[in-house]
């Protein structure tokens, strides 16, 4: 299912769970083989513990590329920021990639 609603995307966004991280794993390993850009964003909400972002980062195993943005996904600005930061990361890896290619 996951190569049906992927097709075609521009990018993703991995939303995190700090209290599940592990719950993570799959939905990284597959963005990254198929290399479409995406973003973590860690899920703050009341009584969830917070850990500096490059925690998560070592945690998740993400690339430095990979931004990790603090959200909570109950409230629509921080999901617009999320969703803003998708588009942004995916015209950046667009671009880095486009580079490469004529270099």
């Amino acid at each position: 299912m996951w190569d049906e609603l992927s097709e075609g995307a521009l990018g993703a966004v991995v939303l995190a769970d700090t209290r599940r991280l592990e719950d993570c794993f799959a939905a990284v390993d597959y963005f990254e083989r198929r290399s479409i850009p995406f973003l973590v964003g860690v899920n703050c909400f009341e009584g969830a513990a917070r850990y500096p972002v490059e925690d998560v980062r070592r945690a998740l195993d993400l690339d430095d590329a990979v931004p990790v943005l603090l959200c909570d996904a109950r409230d629509r600005g921080s999901v617009k920021d999320v969703l803003v930061g998708v588009v942004q990361h995916a015209m950046d890896y667009d671009a880095d990639r486009r580079r490469t290619v004529t270099t």
